[in-house]
């Protein structure tokens, strides 16, 4: 049975939890499971702008505007608590090590919607997430640079789940987790045709109440991993994930049928 572990619950809209549990072992680590109760969502907090993902080979992108500050929005579509561990870059975002499912998450209420601005310094704040040059990420300043492109969750249920719940829950399980596995063949193949080019620099502070709580993780597996990858557009483009946008030159060639009627012609100006 798993015991309670303290954890960050954070003031306002936002509770964020420190749980420091057993390491997963070996055969534990969590697969790719795309579907769950919480929705991993970009905010693109310069222009407002939702960063809406497209999907290439399996795997989800958006495209990240150098300079840009941006937000991580967690939304919690289930009737009950849930943690939520989340990695930028391959860092956990509160406590800066290089991320794992057993570590320190973010608690969400049911229902409950949470933007994380940056990387967790204290209660009090934050520094800010933003698109930088890969090699001034914070991930690559520190020395763990192989990870930059990625923002990820592992989501825990609390313990005391209703066991019709737990068993329903364990076959979706094993559905997402057939379904994972065929999507992630493609992936698995996939030669990028550019290098990464953006990272998650460690940007100013600012202010981000959070106090502390409880939390007993149901499972010591989680009950949902989810990816975004992300580039800025330009490496997207040559890497085939998007399209590049059409872009409208003027027709310069002359016309045998302009538009409009004939037009008095300019005065003489001659002596």
């Amino acid at each position: 049975m798993l015991r309670a572990l303290p954890f960050l619950l954070a003031a306002l809209a936002a509770s964020a939890a420190l749980a420091f549990a057993a390491p997963l072992q070996a055969g534990e680590l969590p697969r790719y499971q795309p579907g769950g109760p919480v929705d991993l969502a970009v905010v693109d907090r310069d222009n407002g702008q939702w960063l809406s993902p497209t999907v290439h080979r399996g795997q989800r992108w958006i495209a990240g505007t150098p300079g840009h500050r941006y937000s991580v929005r967690l939304a919690n579509t289930s009737g009950r608590r849930v943690l939520v561990v989340l990695s930028v870059d391959g860092v956990n975002a509160i406590s800066g090590q290089t991320a794992h499912p057993s570590q320190t998450g973010y608690v969400l209420a049911p229902w409950q919607t949470m933007e994380v601005e940056g990387w967790r310094k204290s209660l009090d704040q934050v520094a800010q997430f933003v698109f930088t040059d890969l090699p001034d990420s914070y991930a690559a300043r520190t020395g763990r640079p192989d990870n930059v492109g990625v923002i990820g969750v592992a989501v825990f249920e609390e313990a005391g789940v209703a066991l019709e719940d737990r068993r329903r829950g364990e076959v979706l399980d094993r559905l997402e987790r057939g379904d994972a596995a065929k999507n992630a063949a493609p992936a698995a193949r996939e030669s990028d045709a550019a290098a990464q080019s953006i990272g998650t620099g460690h940007g100013q502070r600012e202010w981000s109440p959070a106090s502390h709580t409880q939390f007993i993780r149901a499972t010591r597996v989680p009950t949902q991993v989810s990816e975004l990858r992300y580039d800025d557009y330009d490496t997207l483009v040559a890497r085939g994930v998007l399209r590049p946008y059409p872009r409208y030159l003027p027709d310069s060639r002359p016309r045998a049928f302009p538009d409009g009627f004939v037009a008095d012609p300019p005065r003489y100006s001659g002596h």
